[in-house]
């Protein structure tokens, strides 16, 4: 089991330490609904440093990437980010990721956790173009920094002006006194927020520093738990849950990461699959009676008969009611069709909804 730099403060601050993609992470501190509320209203933090990080360097290092992803990175310019997919030759995902334009020579990718290795196996194995390819991923910590209040807590750090940054761009300057720091507007919460990459050496400081500086605010660390509750609430898809190595992008709703001005892995499948439609899609439901669904439950018609099954699932922090997102036969897929989830013996109504679930 892996720590990150920061393994040892969670642990002084009482978290409840679980294991999770090989990492000994934080999953709670206070509770899951009082840390879910304080990202939604106020400013959390939590630490992902087990994400991965690879640098791709050279001339053909845009090849690469546009060769191995299925959105267009062309269209990326300095200081922006892209949110893609790895296709595989099957018709699935091998991981889902984030492409920052650093230079027209260089990108970083920012892949799961999980995934690190079969990712780097993956895009090597596809590298005939002589990029440089550097695994970064234990030499970085990761702060995500989230909430409304983000930019009124961190603003004292840096010199980045972060209020005015654009959702998916980022900065490359100094923060909490250290420099060549990458501060990103990213997130996977819908409530704002920043994500800073730093240096394992330099990730206690740099902690200590932003729980000073927005101690005005009333910043709190947020476990793993609320960051599942808080990108579900949005829709955001989970690898491993809502999407993995048998489910397509087209499936997943993820058509609009999947360009097919230019080819990519297996893009000539999923075109076909665009063009000819799909057996499954990936839908979002809230329940109408009384129940909570989870990962795995089966998703039923009124006469019992199984259609599909559910992805991820959860109470609602926001809301109060059950929320989730699953896999249904196409016929069962339009919105406000009425679905059931059995939990247990018991067929609970639901009924298929547009996402996000929460409007921020």
């Amino acid at each position: 089991m892996k720590n990150t730099a920061l393994s040892h403060i969670h642990e002084q601050l009482g978290a409840k330490m679980v294991p999770f993609a090989g990492f000994n992470m934080p999953v709670q501190y206070e509770g899951i609904n009082i840390e879910h509320e304080t990202v939604r209203n106020a400013v959390g933090v939590f630490d992902v440093s087990h994400m991965g990080e690879f640098f791709l360097k050279g001339k053909n290092a845009l090849a690469l990437i546009q060769k191995v992803t299925s959105n267009d990175a062309s269209k990326l310019v300095d200081g922006k980010i892209q949110y893609s997919c790895l296709p595989n030759n099957d018709g699935g995902i091998v991981d889902d990721l984030l492409v920052y334009r650093i230079t027209e020579e260089e990108y970083m990718l920012v892949v799961n956790a999980s995934n690190i290795e079969k990712d780097w196996n993956w895009i090597s194995q596809h590298n005939d173009l002589g990029v440089e390819m550097i695994n970064a991923s234990d030499a970085y910590s990761l702060l995500a920094v989230q909430g409304p209040k983000t930019s009124e807590a961190l603003q004292s750090l840096t010199d980045i002006e972060l209020s005015s940054m654009e959702y998916y761009s980022f900065k490359i300057g100094e923060f909490a006194g250290f420099k060549d720091i990458i501060v990103s507007a990213t997130g996977y919460t819908g409530s704002g927020g920043f994500e800073i990459y730093i240096k394992n050496k330099d990730a206690e400081a740099v902690w200590n520093a932003v729980f000073k500086a927005g101690a005005a605010v009333d910043i709190k660390p947020i476990g793993l738990a609320a960051r599942d509750t808080l990108r579900l609430e949005m829709g955001f898809c989970l690898y491993g849950n809502d999407i993995n190595d048998t489910t397509s992008p087209i499936e997943a709703g993820l058509g609009w990461i999947t360009k097919f001005t230019k080819d990519f892995i297996n893009s000539e499948a999923l075109k076909k699959q665009k063009e000819e439609g799909v057996t499954k899609k990936l839908i979002a439901f809230e329940i109408t009676g009384k129940g909570i669904p989870r990962h795995g439950y089966e998703i039923v018609d009124e006469n019992g008969t199984v259609i599909g099954e559910v992805t991820s699932g959860t109470m609602s922090p926001s809301l109060k009611k059950g929320i989730g997102m699953g896999y249904v036969t196409k016929e069962y897929a339009k919105r406000d069709t009425e679905i059931f989830i059995q939990v247990r013996k018991k067929a609970i109504p639901a009924k298929i909804v547009r996402l996000p679930f929460y409007k921020a």
